[in-house]
């Protein structure tokens, strides 16, 4: 089992430091048994391994060390590109997600290092630099993901789809390989497909089940100019910058959103800025190689993001970033269907976000403040019925203490969040609930997709504890209300049916409490196994009028590389 050498290696790891992990790996299923043979050769003091539960860092404050120097992130152990200031961290700030020893987009990792076969870590380092000529300019690196989850739940969503107790299993298989063609050009392909099956299972669709489907394609360019390292990325792509609780990789169901358009970047040392303009792929027809454009959801927009002067407070060097963007929405289906008091009005929606973020840690805390105003027009499909403007908005804060001398290294805060609601007794005028249907992250918020980002106030506690370098335990326990007492209940796709009409102000606006529980291991460095559990107990009045209480388990098992 994976070890913690000395005290002196846990003190190192909780407070960013990179700690050596010693000892043999479990190896739990065939498909990864090549890859549970350790490392290669003797590390040097600069290439330690990060902290094991750091290996694929998660997006957004999680209660994770995530402090962990610009030096080590260049380390040939950890795979962010040159992103001056933006290394600090999980990187995330750079724009391309967050990136440890392997990032949420495979195409961010930078594997240079590694076509030297002397830097070579890890018995699959050989696939991630294959030099294709003799001067090492072109070469080919090869990625992947195999991801198995079971879950249960004992009344899915709030007990709305007739099912109970129900067992799904899924399996999602990504395949990417890029192509560098000297310094300025790469060319990236992934491959998707997902298979989903179960008992008394409900939901699933053509974002779960996937023969086989091109999942991304796309050329890059880089140069440096102006003083900045500049980029164009023209195909299909995942799109990973924003807040991550507003727009994120779909992460819950097999196939991860993925948009076709182009994207421009130019990052100077403390400084970067991005444009882009997208129209999503389409998922609905389960063909061969298939996917083609939906070009009724469109994303674009432009982001500015500065990383601030260095600043204390109570004797601690804060780190901090401020993320400033404007995001324009376009869509369509149940998504963008306008509640009323008795069922819905279908259209199709264009919003523009302009919002900010300010994240910023220091040895003892970290701290997460964001918000977003959304205005724009609602189009029913009832050409006899004019359009409606909209005005929305959402405000989200985390904060939290770390106690970095403690042999569990705890961290307590508070997670709060609040999204508008409207009033679904008017058929005109504005329409005032916040939309998020770019399958924002589920994990910083509820993970099974019940309980979605809209007239929805949250608020309770959350806390972690990482008694090991390989393992992190996590709770958080929230509290929700309605914003509005006029507007009802979203799931992740549309309101829940059962609080309508007279039952909207009868319901009360208490919804109930949601504790959430989570244990993560990482078992070696290609093999991650994270158990979720958790329940939601409505009020007694919410109960009247027609929901239910539930439980959920999911056991998920991950292999990358």
């Amino acid at each position: 089992m994976p070890s913690v050498s000395s005290s002196r290696h846990a003190r190192a790891y909780i407070i960013g430091d990179v700690s050596k992990w010693d000892g043999p790996v479990w190896a739990s299923i065939v498909m990864v048994a090549s890859a549970c043979f350790g490392g290669v050769g003797p590390l040097q003091a600069e290439d330690k391994p990060p902290p094991a539960v750091e290996v694929m860092p998660g997006a957004g404050v999680i209660g994770q060390p995530r402090r962990v120097t610009l030096e080590q992130n260049r380390s040939k152990k950890r795979h962010q590109g040159d992103w001056g200031a933006f290394n600090w961290g999980n990187g995330e700030f750079a724009g391309f997600g967050p990136v440890g020893v392997y990032g949420v987009a495979p195409w961010a990792e930078d594997w240079s290092s590694k076509k030297d076969p002397k830097n070579y870590t890890d018995f699959l380092d050989l696939l991630k630099a294959i030099r294709l000529n003799e001067s090492g300019s072109i070469w080919l690196t090869l990625s992947g993901e195999s991801r198995i989850r079971n879950w249960y739940e004992s009344s899915p969503m709030l007990g709305t789809v007739g099912k109970r107790h129900s067992g799904r299993f899924t399996v999602r298989n990504l395949l990417g390989a890029e192509l560098h063609l000297g310094t300025h050009w790469q060319i990236f392909g992934q491959l998707n497909n997902g298979e989903a099956a179960g008992w008394n299972y409900y939901g699933y669709n053509a974002t779960w089940r996937r023969r086989l489907g091109l999942q991304q394609l796309f050329v890059r360019y880089e140069q440096k100019l102006l003083g900045a390292k500049t980029g164009v990325m023209v195909g299909r792509q995942q799109f990973l910058d924003a807040p991550s609780w507003l727009i994120y990789a779909r992460e819950t169901p097999n196939v991860q959103l993925s948009w076709n358009g182009a994207r421009g970047y130019a990052m100077w040392e403390r400084v970067r800025v991005d444009v882009y303009n997208f129209v999503a792929t389409q998922v609905t027809r389960d063909t061969i190689m298939g996917g083609g454009f939906d070009d009724g959801t469109r994303l674009y927009g432009g982001d500015v993001t500065v990383a601030l002067p260095r600043f204390s407070i109570a004797g601690q060097q804060v780190h901090s970033f401020l993320d400033l963007f404007w995001m324009g929405f376009h869509y369509g289906g149940k998504s963008a269907a306008i509640a009323q008091l008795k069922g819905s009005e279908a259209g199709t929606q264009t919003r523009q976000n302009g919002g900010f973020r300010w994240y910023g840690s220091a040895p003892a805390f970290e701290y997460d403040v964001s918000g977003v105003y959304q205005a724009g027009r609602f189009h029913p499909s009832k050409s006899a019925i004019g359009s409606r403007p909209v005005s929305a908005w959402a405000v989200r804060g985390v904060a939290g203490w770390r106690h970095s001398s403690s042999s569990l290294h705890p961290f307590l805060g508070v997670q709060a969040e609040a999204y508008s609601g409207g009033d679904n007794r008017r058929a005109h005028g504005t329409e005032g609930t916040f939309s998020a249907p770019f399958s924002p992250r589920n994990a910083t918020f509820d993970l099974t997709r019940t309980i979605a980002r809209a007239n929805l106030i949250s608020a309770g506690p959350l806390m972690s504890i990482a008694p090991r370098p390989f393992m992190n335990i996590r709770i958080r326990v929230p509290y929700l209300w309605r914003e509005s007492v006029h507007d009802g209940l979203y799931n992740s796709s549309s309101p829940f049916s059962f609080l309508a009409g007279s039952r909207l102000r009868a319901a009360g606006r208490a919804v109930g409490l949601q504790p959430q529980g989570q244990v993560q291991f990482q078992l070696q460095q290609h093999v991650n196994w994270q158990l979720d559990g958790g329940a939601i107990f409505l009020t007694h009045r919410m109960r009247q009028a027609g929901g239910k209480n539930g439980t959920y388990m999911l056991s998920t098992l991950t292999f990358r590389f």
